[in-house]
């Protein structure tokens, strides 16, 4: 699926986000940048030890901000960690935070000339943020951040059958708004 928000293709893909050739690869990374499970541990298995190496250097990062390493063995040329919030039922700041995730990425990816950018569906795994809440709000600060951004792509890729199904949701809520 895709749509197009100003110059920037908005593309839905159902995949592995390690085989995405694009220039910027965004993971879902916990705080401490020490790898884990889910797509994080995906990354880091399929990129190798040099990333591993350099988020030790980098020592961490807050939720809602982003840091970027080197992409390693994976087909892009930037790796940009960011952490999403912990689900605690909406009253912390998770909204804000998921938000400022998905800006913080963006503007790392934008400042290293980054043109396309592959994102997963960020703090919906262990996080437990409910996934249709994510997406929408995955979307939302993705257009508006397009609104002084230039991309050619950004590439949202999901894994699962369901994930596909509620971003394609998000994106239909989001052209019929358009």
């Amino acid at each position: 699926m895709e749509t197009t928000v100003g110059s920037t293709r908005l593309t839905l893909v159902q995949g592995d986000i390690t085989t995405q050739r694009v220039d910027a690869i965004v993971n879902a990374a916990n705080k401490a940048l020490a790898g884990g499970g889910g797509v994080d541990g995906a990354i880091h298995r399929a990129g190798g030890p040099d990333i591993m190496a350099e988020c030790r250097a980098i020592g961490g990062c807050p939720t809602g901000q982003a840091v970027r390493t080197t992409a390693g063995r994976l087909p892009a040329q930037h790796l940009i960690h960011t952490v999403g919030p912990v689900w605690s039922g909406g009253s912390r700041g998770e909204p804000e935070l998921l938000a400022s995730a998905y800006r913080s990425s963006l503007k790392l990816a934008a400042r290293h000339g980054a043109r396309r950018v592959a994102f997963p569906s960020i703090s919906t795994g262990v996080y437990g943020y409910p996934k249709a809440l994510a997406a929408a709000a995955a979307l939302q600060t993705v257009c508006a951040a397009l609104q002084r951004l230039s991309f050619d792509e950004v590439r949202f890729v999901v894994f699962s059958d369901d994930d596909r199904e509620v971003y394609a949701q998000a994106m239909r809520s989001l052209s019929e708004t358009a």
